[in-house]
């Protein structure tokens, strides 16, 4: 398994992520982990496209999730499976009013909902952004993958995934 769960913030790629590895063991890795030091400013890209490389080299079965299509363009070939989560802009910004606490983003429950009002106007602007963020880049890495893929636009069509590892590429799609 060599999967890259690949949407907006909220859409479940996390959630997603804990799922599948419910169903096979493997390492995972979240984008936002390598994409960021130390705050807001993003380190530069080919330091965490580097990370992501050698998190790639050093684990045999894996799945990667974010939505940073800067970094995950030059490490697609190496996966078995795209899956992008476009449940719309609504269902993610629900996601994010019911999200639990991220110990792993913030210090505190009180600091992650102070940022919660920046997050819904971030992920709203998702259909209109035109950078690495946006369904624009989104679309086109998926659409250019050849491998085996998926789109996804409920969330309650995750649990589909079963079926979808034993596939052949192509297959239903």
């Amino acid at each position: 398994m060599r999967i890259i769960i690949l949407g907006n913030a909220g859409s479940g790629k996390s959630t997603l992520a804990r799922q599948l590895l419910t169903r096979q063991p493997a390492a995972r890795l979240s984008l936002d982990e390598v994409a960021f030091q130390g705050g807001a400013q993003r380190r530069p890209l080919a330091d965490s496209i580097a990370d992501v490389r050698a998190f790639i080299s050093h684990n045999a079965h894996w799945v990667i999730e974010g939505c940073y299509a800067d970094i995950i363009e030059p490490v697609l070939p190496a996966c078995d499976q795209l899956l992008f989560l476009n449940p719309g802009v609504d269902a993610c910004i629900a996601h994010c009013r019911a999200r639990p606490w991220e110990p792993e983003k913030f210090s505190s429950k009180a600091e992650q909902d102070a940022n919660l009002n920046n997050l819904i106007d971030w992920v709203s602007a998702y259909e209109t952004r035109l950078d690495e963020y946006g369904l624009a880049r989104h679309r086109a890495l998926y659409d250019a993958f050849d491998g085996q893929k998926r789109e996804f636009n409920q969330p309650g069509e995750y649990h589909e995934l079963n079926p979808l590892m034993h596939r052949p590429t192509g297959a239903g799609l």
